[in-house]
């Protein structure tokens, strides 16, 4: 069977736009639950302004808390940086890959990091090449992919030819991402054609939402264009703090189940994954869980009862 490659961005862009406040202790131990269920990938933090993300400001210490954890599992964690003085901060703690993120519209741009598109891009090209001359691994978002909250629906040619961008500057993964939710099974598909024709499907990935309900709809859409390279966030935590709208991201859940009645394998076991939602909402006080959780509960209580 073939096998779908899950990174779980639950840790910080779960994380990130929550008003709860979860201690680097308990973010160590997220991370640690998704290892056990067998996630073998998560974005775990971001080196951005503390002031203008505060959950993010214990970033070097989640970093070097996760050391023992990738050489005991052989977890690949990355982390987020806007800029060169992140990607130093970054490297600096022993961070092994990271991930620069570019809008694919103007005012997206100046929201999220204040430069304008060129600006953007000439950003993420250095900082890519310095992460590459440095050894690193790397990743490159293409936010708004579909849909901008500010400028409406975003220009194709202008993602093809990002997406082209960063793979010359060194991005050895790219992620192309439905930030607010909006994209629909038909367009992500066509999207996907296109930027297949000058990207190896083995290097792209996707990064859905599930504002108006879409997000596994369009994790199958891109499933049927070839790729096998997915985000997706434990319990569905979510939201960027920058785009108005931005719901919470596909359910890690959600895709796995997707995956494995599609007849693909992630490595993940649905059973032991349903400890590290729980955990989630202890830590944010709230409920979580994707579209399937109501049946994977009902499941789990089937089993508690059959085995009692």
């Amino acid at each position: 069977m073939e096998h779908i490659f899950i990174t779980d961005v639950a840790p910080r862009d779960g994380l990130q736009s929550q008003a709860v406040t979860v201690s680097t202790s308990n973010k160590l131990r997220l991370i640690r639950a998704l290892a056990d269920a067998g996630v073998r990938s998560v974005e775990a933090t971001s080196f951005v302004s503390p002031k203008a993300v505060p959950q993010m400001a214990d970033a070097a210490e989640v970093i070097a808390g996760l050391r023992f954890l990738e050489s005991e599992t052989g977890l690949r964690t990355s982390a987020l940086v806007p800029n060169i003085k992140g990607l130093e901060r970054a490297t600096a703690v022993g961070a092994r890959e990271i991930a620069v993120v570019i809008s694919a519209t103007k005012t997206m741009n100046l929201k999220n990091i204040n430069m304008n598109l060129a600006e953007a891009e000439e950003n993420c090209k250095a900082t890519l090449h310095a992460a590459r001359a440095s050894g690193l691994a790397t990743r490159a978002y293409i936010a708004v992919a579909w849909e901008c909250p500010f400028e409406g629906v975003t220009d194709p040619d202008t993602v093809v030819r990002l997406a082209a961008a960063m793979r010359v500057a060194g991005a050895g993964e790219i992620v192309i991402a439905d930030t607010i939710g909006a994209a629909a099974p038909g367009q992500v598909a066509a999207l996907l054609r296109v930027l297949a024709q000058s990207i190896p499907l083995d290097m792209l990935a996707v990064h859905f939402h599930d504002t108006r309900g879409m997000g596994a709809a369009n994790a199958y859409a891109a499933l049927e264009a070839g790729v096998r390279r997915f985000d997706a966030s434990v319990g569905g935590i979510g939201g960027c703090p920058f785009a108005p709208g931005a719901a919470g991201n596909l359910a890690t859940e959600d895709l796995v189940m997707l995956a494995h009645q599609c007849g693909f394998t992630t490595g993940i076991n649905l059973d032991v994954l349903l400890l590290a939602v729980d955990m989630s909402e202890a830590f944010l006080g709230r409920p979580l869980g994707g579209r399937s959780m109501p049946w994977l509960r009902n499941r789990q209580q089937q089993r508690v009862a059959q085995g009692s």
